[in-house]
């Protein structure tokens, strides 16, 4: 059943002018009523239109929500994957469903970015700080990849009203299962450790990070300087804070 857009008085009195104007002979008079008719009917559209909240408002009140979310806080529960052993491989879908695998990625520095999730107030800070600096990690060459245990539905509407344009892969089932192999996964929360892996073009993990409480966003000058160390790795060259203090 179609919803009646008009309110009472109005949907009656449209209602009484379709009973009438069948009555009405032609001519000038009825033109001029049709013309009455039309004009009224479009000022309520007009009316109703400019009533309607602005869509791109409303993107902008939805991306700046993390503003107003509870805190997400606490102290880390996990030390994270030593720097030196090899990279678990791992196959993931991005926002829009296609698989990303960690091996396909073999040659450059790869950075995990393991974050708790989508909408909440660290988070949104973190990825839109490497959003902005996407430039940095491109001209090192290395690839960006954030993980959560989201699904690929929220990492899609996440990512639209954020303009992220980093992959988002979603650890969502078994859920947080890649999170658990690289030893970051909270079990009483649901969700990962704040953390960053790099790991350089042969697959070994050069440069791990686990922040010490959730809302703390890890130095972004550490992660560029670990990349530019992992491009050329050596036994000598693996960075890295493991284990967090």
């Amino acid at each position: 059943m179609q919803t009646n857009p008009y309110p009472r008085a109005l949907h009656e009195l449209e209602q009484q002018f379709a009973r009438l104007a069948p009555d009405i002979p032609d001519g000038p008079e009825k033109q001029a009523l049709s013309v009455l008719h039309g004009i009224a009917m479009e000022i309520w559209r007009t009316m109703q239109h400019d009533r309607m909240p602005s869509t791109e408002g409303s993107v902008h009140e939805i991306a700046d929500l993390w503003h107003s979310a509870p805190p997400m806080e606490g102290a880390a529960l996990t030390s994270g994957l030593p720097i030196g052993v090899e990279a678990p491989d791992f196959t993931l879908p991005d926002a829009s469903g296609t698989p990303v695998r960690l091996q396909d990625l073999r040659g450059r520095p790869v950075v995990l970015v393991f974050y708790p999730l989508d909408w909440s107030p660290g988070c949104s800070q973190q990825l839109d700080l490497y959003q902005q600096e996407l430039d940095e990690f491109r001209t090192r060459g290395a690839h960006l990849l954030a993980i959560s245990p989201d699904s690929v539905y929220s990492h899609g509407a996440w990512a639209a009203v954020r303009g992220l344009t980093i992959p988002l892969l979603a650890d969502f089932h078994p859920k947080g299962d890649v999170a658990r192999r690289y030893q970051v996964w909270r079990e009483p929360d649901g969700f990962s450790d704040r953390a960053l892996y790099v790991v350089d073009p042969t697959g070994r993990i050069a440069y791990a990070h686990v922040s010490p409480h959730l809302h703390h966003i890890p130095d972004l000058d550490d992660l560029l300087a670990a990349i530019d160390a992992a491009r050329n790795p050596t036994t000598d060259t693996a960075i890295g804070d493991h284990p967090s203090a």
